[in-house]
Parts: C-alpha cells; structure tokens; sequence
C-alpha cells in the first residue's frame, strides 16, 4: 500500500523539483548560446558595424603560390573566369587595355587596346559580356568574352569610374569615394548607393572591387587593404592587411612597382587571387587571423589622415 504525502510535503516537492528544472537548463542555454555564437557567419555578426569594434574581423594573409604577371600590365580591374583564365583591364593613356591571361603562364593571349583617350578601370564578367569602366569619364564599353571585341559602350552615372564587381544579376561600382553604388545591368543607372563608413569615418578611395561570398571587397586605393563591404548596407565588415606582398617585391629589387590593385576570385574552388599595378607576379593567398597590433596598423594605413581626424 502507497501512502500518500501530505499536501504541504508535495507541494514543496514540486517546488524543489522545478528549481531543480530551472537550474539545469540555465548552463544549457548559455552553452547553446556559445555554440550558436561561434558558428554564425561572419558576414551575420551585426549587420551595421559603423560603431562595433572590428578587431577581430582584421586578417592577415599568407601566401599560397605564385604566377607571372606581365610587369607592364597597370592592373585596374581583375576576374577569374575558370579554366586558369583571367581577365584583366589595364590603365595608362595610350597603354590602356582589356586582355585574356592565362593564369599559370602570366601571358597575353587576347588582348583589345583602348583608345589613346581613355584610362582603362575596373572590370566585371556578366554573361558574355565584360564590362569595363574609364577614369574621369562617364562612358564605359562591354565587350564580347569569346574574342574581346567591343559590343557596345555605355553611360554610367557614377561620379567618375573605378571599379567593379557583379552577384550575377546586379552591378557593383565605386568612383574612389566612400559610395558603394549598386546598378542595373541593362540600364546602368544607379538603383541604390551606401556610404561605407568605419567607426563614424567614411572609408574613402575605394578602387577595384570583387563580389565573394555575398560580400563586396575592395581595394583601398593607395594602400596596402582591402576593405569587405556588406553590398546590402554599406556596412564595413572586415580589412584584410596585404603589405607583405609589396614590401616582399621591393626587398627583391622591384623597385619599379605601384600600389596594390586587382583582386580575382575562383568560386568553384575558393581560390582568392590578388595583384598590383606594375607587379610582376600575382599571388594566390589565404587569411589568417591579424596580430593583436593590426589595429593601430589599419587605421594609419587604410584610413587616410584626415579621415582620422575627422
């Protein structure tokens, strides 16, 4: 026979049963929490981080192989297109070009000249067709894949052109400001723009640019960064630190160099490629996480001076 137990006696087995309960789940839910935390994507780690400290979103690279790059080549815009194909649009007045490289090689296998009045600028595959912008002037021309030629050219409505980059349904473009404009393809009118800021500072002199992972990257112009830009609003995600490289090329003795630019992304097999003006190689490269100083190194470096002053 069960005895029953008193109504006072089982009313305070509950309640201790129900803080047993509660006590229990607490460490559970804060270790969900943890693991939730450290699996979430980088670009998900606040969607607006104009006032978040982005320390530990600043990466270093290292270099994971090598390949020639033509040494005259005044690269402004870069692409992989598969099969170790890149394309590539080169600056200069009278040197100015959009050519067919072969990555493993470094050579010229199709070149199309510009004219003599323009200064070739960022480039972008969409399609068939390669888009190219020019610096100080409003026109741009797309080109056919297969053999380079000129389709047709174009009107933009950006400030001047610099760079650009597509998801594969819109365009991405800069003009060496701190706008991060979006366009039609069809049209090239301008269907958003974002100031891209860092810490209330905007982040000015954007150049190339390259859509990966559903980020923008762009090369800082004059510097050695590339900044990851959230095409959604703007917001500044990440730096990625680069002067390795450069100071690398002048300790061997090319001296001749210019600044960092070009960046090419492989999809399929995530390979991340980058170059420079006037850069006889071109790197193929993986990030790693900053040292503790890279901060104070990001802010002389990929801020200009009176962007930190205010």
């Amino acid at each position: 026979m069960i005895q029953s137990l008193p109504a006072s006696s089982a009313s305070s087995r509950r309640r201790f049963i129900s803080r047993k309960r509660i006590a229990m789940m607490i460490p559970l839910a804060l270790f969900s929490g943890a693991v939730f935390l450290f699996f979430m994507p980088f670009n998900s780690w606040g969607q607006s981080s104009n006032s978040l400290d982005l320390s530990h979103r600043i990466h270093e690279i290292e270099i994971v192989a090598e390949f020639p790059h033509d040494p005259d080549a005044f690269t402004q815009g870069l692409l992989y297109a598969g099969n170790d194909t890149l394309f590539e649009s080169t600056g200069l007045y009278g040197k100015s070009s959009v050519r067919k490289v072969d990555l493993r090689t470094g050579k010229v296998e199709v070149i199309e000249k510009m004219g003599n009045s323009y200064f070739g600028e960022g480039l972008t595959l969409l399609g068939e067709r390669l888009f190219q912008v020019a610096w100080l002037t409003n026109t741009g021309f797309t080109y056919d894949i297969r053999d380079l030629s000129k389709v047709k050219p174009f009107k933009h409505h950006m400030k001047d052109g610099w760079g650009l980059a597509t998801d594969g349904e819109v365009l991405f473009g800069s003009d060496g400001t701190s706008t991060l404009y979006r366009m039609d393809p069809r049209t090239m009118k301008v269907t958003n723009k974002h100031t891209v800021r860092y810490n209330g500072y905007e982040v000015r002199y954007l150049n190339e640019l390259e859509y990966i992972n559903k980020e923008v990257w762009a090369n800082v112009w004059q510097s050695d960064c590339i900044a990851r830009i959230s095409p959604k609003d703007g917001s500044l995600l990440g730096w990625i630190l680069l002067p390795k490289l450069r100071q690398g090329l002048l300790k061997s003795g090319h001296g001749g160099i210019d600044v960092l630019n070009g960046i090419a992304w492989d999809s399929d097999k995530q390979r991340l490629f980058v170059t420079g003006k006037l850069w006889p190689k071109l790197y193929q490269i993986k990030l790693k996480q900053a040292s503790a100083k890279s901060g104070k190194y990001m802010e002389q470096q990929c801020l200009s001076l009176s962007n930190i002053k205010g």
